[in-house]
């Protein structure tokens, strides 16, 4: 059994662990030993918690022994991203200025996890404050690609997407204000799912733009997010963002298909607005015709061009990044990386007057893509333009942004990134699937059915020098 948990999914562990056919435990030791033997090259996990996530594991293996199973996060290892609040555990944002920084609670959603019965194995890596780039002038080294360690993870949330990709943990947290659950998603080919702003609290998440802040699951697949949203969508009314829509059932329409669906196409942003390599429009076509014959009606939509959204978007998150850390950056500049440091302070120089008629040009993108989404269900476009790059390039790319995330951190609604296909070179390429608000469920309907359809998740990271090392212990 042990050999194959690390390429299993949360549904399907899950099922083993209520059926009493796999120990909590067993699964747990098993991603601390996978943890342990090939980490030492992906850097993704930080802070490795091994005697609380037994302890934890130990306890959810006597709940369900005794009857009282908590539901399909029970027993399951999900990793935070180290902006998550833990009490009395380090949360350092991956940065020397937090270094000792110590939280007194939980963050909500770290509680609601605990609440389900969730094992907490590790923090994880992360950009610096989710704004830093992968540096190498920080006190810990970034994550690498598990799929080339040569290759850059994306970020901010690099250390969550590497180790669930390299099955070290079946799932973990992510956040994104501009892409940073989704566009580690695509470099490292697993799903990563940036809820309908509000669904999810921020409260006790180290904050970087109060406006377009996310958190979310990343997993194996659609169905595993699916999964994670049931147990961390709840209102908060302690964050001032959090939404009550009521409840949803995120696992409802997950096997359902697509047929009679209305998908539309964003063309222009891939095909005109920035240019895409050739393997990616390719992997985004063949998608589209394999959506068709499975009975979607395909639509092409027009918005705005994609620039209008990356320009919205980034002046708004760094003038409130900027905001969120201004004293910090005044007082103890020397201890942010140069990465984290200058974006940071680039906020610094934007006028008051720039960031109101950002805002008041988002009211109008988001008024022109819900009337366009009148017309269809999901939007659909290439999560990233390209396969994932050198370690480092990510953060210092100066020309045509690499992904297109930010639009639906303007708009606000459901956005999802899943494994679509892959490179000549064996690299993943990914879909982006948006949705109307609270439409999450229909997003993830629509994610698994790419997944399905395209048949990427039985294909993970070789880790050919990671397996050999492994073996030889």
């Amino acid at each position: 059994m042990e050999t194959d948990l690390h390429v299993s999914s949360i549904a399907t562990l899950s099922q083993l662990i209520r059926t009493r056919r796999l120990s909590p435990v067993e699964l747990t030791r098993a991603c601390l030993a996978r943890v342990k033997a090939l980490d030492g090259q992906l850097n993704s996990v930080l802070l490795l918690l091994e005697e609380a996530a037994l302890a934890e594991a130990r306890q959810a293996e006597a709940e369900i022994a005794a009857g009282h199973w908590r539901g399909p996060l029970h027993g399951i290892p999900i990793g935070l991203k180290d902006i998550y609040n833990t009490a009395g555990i380090a949360t350092t944002g991956h940065s020397a200025l937090f270094r000792d920084h110590v939280p007194g609670e939980d963050a909500t959603t770290v509680r609601l996890l605990r609440q389900a019965g969730a094992v907490i194995p590790g923090k994880l890596s992360t950009w610096e404050f989710a704004i830093g780039g992968s540096s190498f002038d920080l006190p810990w080294p970034p994550a690498r690609n598990p799929w080339d360690p040569a290759l850059d993870p994306s970020g901010s949330s690099s250390g969550s997407a590497a180790a669930v990709a390299a099955g070290l943990m079946p799932g973990a947290m992510g956040s994104d204000t501009g892409g940073s659950i989704r566009g580690p998603a695509a470099w490292c080919g697993i799903a990563g799912l940036k809820p309908s702003y509000g669904l999810v609290s921020r409260r006790g998440i180290l904050p970087l733009s109060f406006s377009l802040d996310h958190a979310g699951p990343m997993c194996w697949t659609a169905e595993d997010c699916a999964l994670m949203m049931q147990v961390l969508a709840a209102h908060d009314p302690l964050d001032p963002g959090s939404a009550d829509p009521g409840p949803i059932d995120f696992s409802a329409g997950i096997g359902g298909g697509v047929r009679g669906l209305r998908i539309g196409v964003v063309r222009h942003f891939f095909e005109s607005d920035v240019a895409c390599e050739p393997e990616v429009l390719a992997a985004t076509e063949a998608t589209l015709q394999a959506l068709q014959a499975e009975g979607a009606v395909l639509r092409d939509v027009a918005l705005s061009p994609f620039g209008d959204y990356n320009a919205v978007g980034s002046l708004i998150s760094r003038s409130e990044s900027y905001a969120i850390h201004e004293d910090f950056l005044l007082r103890s500049p020397e201890l942010y990386g140069a990465f984290g440091r200058v974006r940071l302070m680039g906020g610094a120089l934007v006028r008051a007057a720039d960031y109101i008629n950002a805002q008041r040009q988002r009211a109008r993108l988001v008024a022109e893509a819900a009337a366009a989404m009148r017309e269809v269900d999901v939007l659909v476009f290439p999560t990233s333009r390209q396969t994932a790059a050198p370690l480092g390039e990510d953060a210092m790319i100066s020309g045509p942004q690499l992904f297109f995330n930010r639009p639906f951190n303007v708009l606000g609604g459901p956005a999802l990134a899943v494994c679509n296909g892959f490179s000549g070179a064996g690299l993943p390429i990914s879909l982006h699937i948006g949705g109307r608000p609270f439409e999450d469920a229909l997003v993830l309907r629509v994610g698994d059915a790419v997944e399905r359809i395209m048949a990427t998740r039985g294909r993970r990271p070789a880790l050919a020098i990671a397996r050999d090392a492994a073996a030889a212990e």
